[in-house]
């Protein structure tokens, strides 16, 4: 990755409004964002934030009410059919449920060898199996030939997930979008398949857009890329993973990051909590006005804050964040 390369996933002012009960809900507003080939980026943020529209959206599974979704800076519904079928296969998803994700009455060879035979990558059945090993090998399923011809039921919570991943690099795709990818497996294996998505990060060079509710999470797998974080479909603070996670700005980072418990218990039970005005999380059917955090915000300002909706502004080292008393303070200090 070059510092002048062009970004293989651009967002520019992106949303996306779905109808409910008669009316807008704007799931995903004004998002602007860039990926770099081979970067990762984790976006955070409570459910119901848009993190999962707006992988989606780069994923091509939707189409965005506004702004433009652009792979290696063309916007994807803008192409011709053989070159989006190039970015759908360029571009592959990781559902957050195994366990919905693949079709019950196929064995794990069935689901593996279907894009492998479909889009022409091997010749026969013969082919195809020897490659579906390998993929299999790769998500460390091993021996392969224990797993070649069982049934999705037949597998654990882990295995399955494990088998998504595979199916996702069938294709040899550049950019894999991640969605809550080891929400639905067990705490103990959590490691074990991050570590894999890592291992393939710096081996087959593939840039991962990481879906996730847990900032330690983020962490784990993104300390060298960087984390965007959303509240009520907006983006509010994005920058490098360890400035996020070390020097969060945005006060709802900060409550997310204090909320995380510490490996010594001595260390969680005096570690200071930030203290939101509201527990209650507005509904996107009435949102409030200006910043949407600020009912919950311990910074609010009256006549400032529920009046226009903040941009993100630059806070220097490579973060921006959209808050108005923030970017007034950071404002103060560079004067």
């Amino acid at each position: 990755m070059t510092a002048n390369a062009a970004p293989i996933i651009e967002l520019d002012h992106v949303s996306r409004v779905f109808e409910q009960r008669r009316k807008q809900v704007k799931a995903v507003d004004d998002v602007s964002l860039a990926v770099q080939e081979g970067e990762v980026v984790c976006l955070v943020g409570e459910s119901g934030c848009g993190k999962t529209t707006t992988g989606k959206m780069i994923a091509g599974l939707i189409h965005p009410s506004g702004g433009e979704v652009r792979y290696a800076g063309k916007n994807i519904w803008a192409m011709g059919k053989d070159e989006f079928q190039r970015y759908r296969l360029a571009v592959q998803i990781i559902h957050q449920d195994p366990y919905a994700s693949l079709n019950p009455a196929h064995t794990v060879y069935g689901i593996m060898s279907a894009p492998l035979l479909q889009h022409g990558i091997v010749a026969n059945h013969k082919q195809a199996r020897e490659r579906v090993r390998d993929l299999l090998r790769t998500v460390d399923m091993t021996p392969p030939d224990d797993f070649l011809d069982k049934y999705p039921h037949q597998l654990s919570g882990g295995q399955r997930q494990r088998v998504s991943v595979a199916r996702a690099l069938t294709v040899s795709p550049k950019v894999i979008v991640a969605d809550e990818a080891v929400s639905m497996v067990d705490v103990s294996i959590r490691v074990s398949l991050l570590n894999m998505l890592g291992r393939l990060k710096r081996d087959l060079g593939v840039t991962f857009i990481f879906i996730t509710h847990d900032l330690a999470v983020a962490k784990h797998f993104a300390w060298e890329g960087r984390i965007a974080v959303m509240y009520l479909g907006r983006m509010i603070e994005i920058g490098r993973t360890p400035q996020i996670i070390n020097h969060p700005q945005h006060p709802y980072t900060r409550a997310l990051l204090s909320a995380i418990p510490e490996a010594d218990p001595r260390i969680t039970r005096t570690k200071e909590r930030l203290q939101l005005r509201s527990l209650d999380i507005p509904s996107l059917l009435n949102l409030p006005s200006g910043c949407s955090f600020h009912p919950r915000c311990p910074l609010f300002e009256e006549g400032l804050c529920e009046v226009s909706v903040p941009p993100l502004a630059d806070m220097g080292e490579g973060t921006r964040v959209a808050c108005h008393v923030v970017a007034r303070e950071r404002a103060k200090e560079a004067a």
